[in-house]
């Protein structure tokens, strides 16, 4: 990235999943005293902060700062869909490049509510009415038409559910920790044809946290420290899928994705290709759009995505693992703690912590985020 190298020195994440009436102030604050913990601070040392949620009261970082003790700095809420998390780890990099602070919070939270989203709050009203503004409809026509068009088959996406739920099981901060066979995937109820209850991700509960620095700093803090070497948030530039009717045309002979406009920036920001990728965290919203992004991010050619899949590239061992972590499949999503997630593990995997999900010689991580609105986030990280 431009200006000083930025590092991440502590990293704390709260399980995914259902809590009750835990309240999110106490979801968040577990999340920033392990992240506190391991890069060896106390609360009074944070100089600033950023909170990422979508779903929760106004002031819910100032609330989340006031539950483990007022200091008197600045902790800023950030929103923006399923990147939510990208945009405030950019604001609190940014920060630390601006060489205005020696050190940022970030975090991520949230409280889903149970089933799909309310669209009233992302689309109009007239967007609503005339349909296709509820996310599995949006989503099953694309995948059905990607199978029209290029051969693949519910096999497919079942293989990648499998693969998720597979590593799910070494993930104690996943909602869901369970392998799953084929035929029970396969046969698991239709939520929206062809995607299959197993294959898609459920909205939950939960939060994330990370601790910034300069990286000549690092040392300050911890014996482990992993660079961001790229951090960018991008908006879509016209309508890219059958999401709710669009207000925009393009007579454009090119439409990139959110997620390719903002891959290859954060590949230039890297000084990367995506080639260089060892390991992958990925929006799997459902197990379709994990294979869309494949070849969004530039891993593959478009229509290619199923030979991946066939091939077993992402796959542990296989050419660029991808969601190790169980994936959104398995952690659920709670938006605001998606991202930051995403990056807490792929942390933990530069550090060679992962036990059995652990990718020998990994030296760069991708996590990658995209939701509503075209907004999408892509964070590059080095060992």
């Amino acid at each position: 990235m431009e200006g000083k190298e930025v590092a991440i020195v502590g990293v704390g994440i709260h399980k995914f999943g259902r809590f009750g009436d835990k309240p999110f102030t106490e979801i968040a604050s577990e999340a920033i005293r392990m992240a506190l913990k391991d890069a060896t601070m106390d609360w009074a040392d944070v100089q600033v902060a950023w909170c990422s949620e979508e779903r929760l009261p106004l002031f819910t970082g100032p609330k989340i700062g006031a539950a483990l003790g007022r200091t008197g700095i600045s902790i800023c809420d950030v929103e923006g869909a399923c990147a939510s998390g990208a945009i405030a780890l950019r604001d609190g990099i940014f920060a630390i490049q601006s060489g205005a602070f020696d050190n940022a919070l970030v975090f991520g939270v949230e409280k889903m509510p149970r089933g799909f989203m309310d669209p009233t709050i992302t689309y109009d009203r007239w967007q609503v009415q005339m349909g296709l503004s509820t996310n599995p409809s949006y989503w099953s026509m694309s995948a059905r038409r990607y199978m029209h068009e290029h051969g693949l088959t519910d096999l497919h996406l079942a293989k990648i559910a499998y693969k998720n739920h597979k590593y799910s099981v070494h993930n104690p901060y996943a909602m869901y920790q369970k392998e799953f066979t084929f035929e029970e995937i396969l046969n698991s109820p239709v939520v929206c044809d062809p995607i299959h209850l197993y294959e898609i991700c459920a909205p939950n509960e939960g939060a994330a946290a990370v601790i910034l620095c300069p990286k000549e700093m690092a040392h300050k803090y911890t014996s482990k420290p992993v660079t961001v070497a790229a951090c960018v948030h991008s908006l879509g530039l016209y309508s890219s899928d059958f999401r709710a009717p669009m207000t925009q045309l393009s007579a454009r002979i090119s439409n990139p994705s959110p997620t390719t406009l903002a891959a290859r920036k954060a590949y230039e920001q890297a000084g990367i290709g995506p080639e260089d990728v060892d390991v992958a965290e990925v929006q799997d919203t459902d197990a379709f759009m994990e294979l869309t992004h494949y070849e969004e991010l530039d891993w593959c050619q478009p229509g290619e995505g199923g030979r991946l899949v066939d091939e077993g590239a992402t796959e542990l061992g296989g050419r660029i693992p991808v969601n190790l972590s169980g994936g959104l499949i398995s952690k659920g999503e709670p938006i605001g703690a998606s991202h930051l997630g995403q990056v807490v593990g792929l942390v933990w995997q530069l550090r060679g912590e992962l036990g059995p999900m652990t990718v020998e010689g990994a030296e760069v991580a991708l996590a990658h985020v995209t939701g509503a609105m075209g907004h999408s986030g892509v964070t590059i990280l080095k060992k």
